[in-house]
């Protein structure tokens, strides 16, 4: 499994209007389901005179994701939303689709259309941001091997977040999950003394 993806920085929006219909995309990040379904009652709660309150979310963790027509006919815009997410490589979004129905029916295909469009559109409005999974290391560093330590550090995959000096000196790094087993090497091959966190 892969230690990197792609997520977004923050909420975005964008708004369209297709055959007097209003289409609002808010994009924002969440990290578990709960996060989604907060997120929701609050755009439902503002939005309260739309007709309807799509969405989808996907998920790095265990690959999830999940998506509702809200009352659309099925799979014109869960799945439609799911697929902008999908197509823009992303992980750990969420994006509800708020609809204001202005009397004109768009058939399930301009249904469909309609939510991806709105949806890849907010996508396309957020900040795209590099994410990691890390492994945190604990190293005692004696003081001759000071320089040495602080020559392994190389963000974003080899992150130092920690040092307490003392009688003694402990480091905190955290390393991409696939460059760990490299590192733990490295560390032994330096004569330092190390452990991984939980």
């Amino acid at each position: 499994m892969s230690d990197h993806y792609h997520a977004i920085a923050g909420a975005a929006e964008s708004r369209v209007k297709i055959e007097r219909s209003d289409f609002l995309g808010i994009a924002f990040p969440v990290a578990r389901e709960e996060e989604l379904f907060g997120e929701l009652k609050r755009i439902e709660k503002r939005h309260f005179d739309a007709t309807h309150h799509c969405w989808a979310y996907r998920l790095f963790a265990g690959g999830r994701s999940r998506s509702s027509d809200a009352g659309e006919p099925s799979g014109t815009a869960g799945k439609p939303i799911l697929a902008a997410i999908e197509s823009a490589e992303l992980h750990d979004v969420g994006v509800v689709v708020v609809r204001w129905f202005g009397g004109v029916k768009l058939g399930t295909g301009g249904l469909a259309r309609a939510y991806r469009q709105s949806a890849t559109a907010a996508l396309r409005a957020a900040q795209p941001v590099d994410r990691y999974l890390y492994e945190r290391f604990r190293v005692v560093v004696p003081f001759a091997s000071l320089s040495v330590v602080y020559r392994l550090v190389s963000p974003p995959s080899i992150v130092l977040v920690e040092e307490r000096f003392g009688d003694v000196n402990e480091f905190f790094f955290d390393v991409r999950r696939s460059q760990a087993a490299e590192f733990g090497r490295s560390l032994t091959e330096k004569r330092l003394q190390w452990q991984t966190m939980k």
